[in-house]
């Protein structure tokens, strides 16, 4: 299974509203209409400019975006 991450994303009010507007249209949630629209964007990106090597992309370091588990006490 995939891990999954969260980002905080900063918007404006006027950003939120057309996301869950859009989001709302399209019948995604906010969440997946994002990733829906992150996935062209990259998409868009790698047609323009050319593919993202995977070498490169195992540079990146993912660990600020992994959640830490709380403990409960």
């Amino acid at each position: 299974m995939k891990q999954n991450y969260t980002v905080t994303v900063r918007l404006s009010e006027d950003l939120l509203r057309k996301l869950l507007y859009v989001s709302a249209a399209e019948g995604r949630t906010p969440n997946n209409q994002f990733t829906f629209m992150l996935r062209n964007n990259i998409q868009y990106f790698e047609r323009a400019k050319s593919k993202i090597p995977a070498a490169e992309l195992a540079k990146i370091d993912v660990t600020p975006y992994m959640e830490i588990e709380k403990e409960e006490n």
